[in-house]
């Protein structure tokens, strides 16, 4: 498992590297839309699945490493990368055929921790271990900080959905957190993404 997250990690961070880095301003739009606050299924995420009227085909279920769940009359359904209103929706047309106007509603139980590789100039580099919607600065925080040779201007998010993309953040935006520095600490990130610290 570790071995393939390396070559993820590595796989990113040259996909990205050739083209230059974007100011995290110019990505407060998609941030500030409704739809890039929905929660999004991940990868060992547990579910409760709930059909109305249908006890025996509701139940619990966790997202298996290959991003799908499986239930009665559907096989196997993919889940990772959906919310959990796309993911009912889409029990709901797949039962359309076994059940007259099926109602379906998804709830995420507990959610998977988000890993995220820091690389470069910090204390612990590696992947780290965040809760849900975190920051870069809590990334930075649980890989120990930057080093004395990190340069605090150079802190970047590798992230490789919709198109590979790199992120320049500086240290100083990421603790201020008013102003026209807000965008540096209003930043989520996202399964998948890589931080490098320079």
């Amino acid at each position: 498992m570790l071995v393939s997250a390396t070559v993820s990690v590595m796989a990113a961070c040259a996909s990205a590297s050739g083209g230059g880095a974007i100011e995290v301003e110019q990505v407060k739009s998609e941030l500030e839309s409704p739809a890039s606050r929905q929660y999004v299924i991940g990868i060992g995420d547990l579910l409760s699945v709930l059909l109305y009227n249908e006890d025996k085909l509701s139940g619990r279920v966790k997202v298996r490493s290959d991003g799908k769940i499986s239930l009665g009359f559907l096989n196997d359904v993919q889940a990772a990368g959906k919310t959990p209103v796309q993911l009912a929706s889409d029990i709901e047309t797949g039962l359309t055929s076994v059940i007259l106007n099926p109602r379906v509603t998804v709830v995420v139980e507990e959610s998977a921790p988000l890993n995220i590789s820091v690389l470069g100039e910090v204390a612990r580099p590696g992947v780290q271990s965040l809760p849900y919607d975190a920051g870069v600065a809590d990334a930075l925080a649980a890989a120990g900080g930057l080093t004395t040779f990190a340069h605090k201007d150079r802190i970047y998010v590798i992230r490789n959905n919709p198109q590979p993309t790199r992120i320049h953040f500086t240290y100083d935006a990421l603790m201020r957190k008013t102003g026209q520095n807000a965008s540096a600490s209003l930043f989520r990130l996202r399964r998948g993404d890589v931080m490098i610290v320079e």
